[in-house]
């Protein structure tokens, strides 16, 4: 929906309009109607609007509400029953606006608002009474909050590039994100991020900075993956019942909380096709569907444009697809990296890019399916994953069951590929095994599901998705990841999870989407030209990983390079999960340069 950006400090530095000014231009596309800033001696906001909920004036922030001033960023999905509920404690409203509610909400609950909150959401509230400044993120990081400790003081924006362009930054490679990077399939957990000086919030936390230099965080929700008392009396045609009504609820809640109208990125696949049927079956009509696709290579198709004609056809929506050439591509790929806040290794986040750029010029707002995979075990290595923990031996740890069909890389090639002055101890291995250990979780896919709902998918789909479509002003919603969804999912019996590929929403979806969509081959958002590197992609990374900058940089081993660069296509090229070692590579090298480098004198 927005932008934030803000600073404090404790040791006397003030805060002005020129230290708020690049974050706020560094926002600018992620909120392009409206723009304002709150300073106040120590402590400044910023924000950029997408309007999105009460397009008036009223909307306007910062939000200031005697002492209270507030930046927030997404949508409050049971904003109007809160509004109500607050109303009738004693609150006045003076617009009808989500934000407002925060404000009010925070006034009567005080940081225990939060758990109220139906949405998805990044704020910052600066209490003058209390002399503290609060943030808090949405349940599963839907939207972003990155934070950077300073010299005095701590400054926090949505993306990387308005805390780099305020300066002072420390950007020296975080080795513990490196190593997560390139071995944790392209996700850095929170709080890390690439570089030394960035933080992010973790999902479902909020966070008090006090002026005298104290932080303090504190969870307010974790995903449980357990069986309900009285599961065992519940049929599987009762599980899916639920699954069913709770999916719609969710799609309703996205498609209510708007003032403008709402579309869908339809990609051919099962899970966008269902939202597009859970909506015609509300009664919505002229749904606003778009897609995309790209050139065909001989191992793999570019469009899944015979499966999304099928729904469009079914459905008579308003849709609009757009074919993308390799020669359209390449040259976009610059724009694309400057949009990420963090480097995102998924072919998809080029084509969520393009496609953006298109859908942005129709509406405001879309719905996708990100999600769904991780929710409802819809990736083939997760029952490959359960068969290998049922044959570790006693006392093996569990991540010996997840990492072989995970993991981009081991320890030992990690160690081979970087600078030794970079070398850490195997933290992925070490991380990954403490969260799958965690209580809360009937039996080990229980595990591993919650692992990839709570942490992977945050930032590796649900990240990109948000980056792409905010660079053009354009909001995504993942009805997926409603958290009422998702905790009813994951209590659901494991039957359920390793029957077949999303098995519970191939029979929501039986009669209502076509057969063909449902029986499909598993597919993804394809762009076959950032996976099987030839000619002009092959040379365009050769360049940057040959680049002066690389070399004076030196995070890879050259030898580890140029064997990538000799054998592109070799089976050691790819990782477990199909993706290119050198495009891996690529990305993160151009990512520096293009977000980094341009702020370091």
């Amino acid at each position: 929906m927005c932008g934030i950006c803000g600073e404090i400090y404790w040791n006397g530095r003030g805060v002005s309009e020129a230290s708020l000014t690049p974050m706020l231009k560094a926002l600018e596309r992620r909120g392009p109607d409206d723009g304002g800033a709150w300073i106040q001696n120590q402590v400044g906001l910023g924000h950029r609007r997408l309007s999105i909920i009460d397009l008036s004036d009223a909307g306007h922030q910062p939000m200031i509400d005697n002492e209270l001033s507030l930046v927030f960023n997404g949508c409050i999905y049971n904003y109007q029953s809160l509004r109500s509920l607050l109303i009738e404690l004693g609150h006045e409203f003076r617009s009808h606006s989500d934000t407002e509610v925060i404000l009010k909400a925070y006034r009567q609950w005080g940081m225990d608002c939060v758990t109220r909150f139906e949405g998805m959401f990044a704020f910052a509230i600066w209490d003058d009474h209390h002399q503290q400044l609060l943030m808090a993120r949405d349940r599963f990081g839907i939207k972003p909050l990155y934070y950077a400790p300073v010299e005095g003081g701590v400054k926090f924006a949505s993306n990387t590039q308005a805390l780099l362009a305020s300066g002072d930054i420390n950007t020296e490679i975080d080795p513990i994100g490196l190593h997560h990077q390139f071995t944790l399939h392209g996700v850095i957990p929170a709080p890390y991020t690439i570089l030394k000086g960035i933080r992010k919030l973790e999902p479902g936390h909020w966070m008090i900075v006090n002026p005298d230099g104290q932080m303090f965080k504190k969870s307010y929700w974790h995903l449980m993956a357990e069986r309900p008392v009285g599961a065992e009396n519940l049929s599987e045609e009762d599980w899916i019942n639920r699954i069913h009504d709770s999916l719609k609820q969710a799609v309703h809640k996205r498609l209510t909380a708007a003032d403008v109208p709402v579309g869908v990125l339809l990609s051919g696949g099962l899970d966008s096709s269902l939202i597009v049927a859970l909506l015609a079956e509300a009664g919505v009509k002229d749904i606003r569907t778009f897609s995309i696709g790209f050139e065909d290579v001989p191992e793999e198709k570019g469009s899944e444009f015979e499966y999304s004609d099928q729904v469009v056809e079914r459905y008579q929506t308003i849709h609009k697809k757009y074919l993308i050439s390799n020669e359209e591509v390449l040259p976009r790929l610059p724009e694309a990296v400057d949009a990420m806040a963090e480097p995102m290794f998924g072919q998809d986040a080029v084509a969520f890019y393009l496609l953006s750029e298109q859908v942005s010029q129709d509406v405001k707002v879309v719905m996708s399916g990100q999600g769904a995979d991780e929710v409802f075990a819809g990736y083939f290595w997760y029952p490959q994953m359960a068969e290998a923990y049922e044959n570790l031996t006693p006392g093996e740890p569990p991540v010996n069951a997840f990492s072989p069909f995970y993991f981009d890389r081991t320890h030992e090639e990690w160690l081979a590929m970087v600078n030794p002055k970079y070398h850490v101890h195997d933290v992925t291995s070490e991380w990954a095994n403490d969260r799958l250990s965690e209580p809360g979780a009937t039996t080990f896919l229980d595990q591993v599901l919650r692992l990839d709902a709570s942490t992977l998918i945050v930032d590796d789909p649900v990240k990109r998705v948000d980056n792409m479509t905010m660079a053009w002003g354009l909001e995504a919603r993942v009805p997926f990841l409603d958290h009422d969804l998702v905790s009813l999912a994951m209590s659901a019996p494991e039957s359920l999870k390793r029957q077949d590929f999303k098995y519970v929403l191939k029979k929501i979806a039986r009669g209502i989407v076509p057969d063909s969509v449902i029986d499909r081959p598993k597919g993804y958002f394809p762009m076959p030209a950032l996976k099987y590197v030839r000619d002009d992609f092959y040379q365009w990374m050769r360049d940057v990983l040959t680049s002066d900058a690389a070399k004076a940089r030196g995070i890879f081993n050259p030898d580890y390079i140029e064997n990538l660069l000799a054998n592109p296509e070799s089976e050691s090229s790819f990782t477990a999960i199909k993706g290119s070692k050198l495009w891996h590579a690529a990305l993160l090298e151009l990512w520096l340069q293009r977000n980094v480098d341009r702020y370091i004198s």
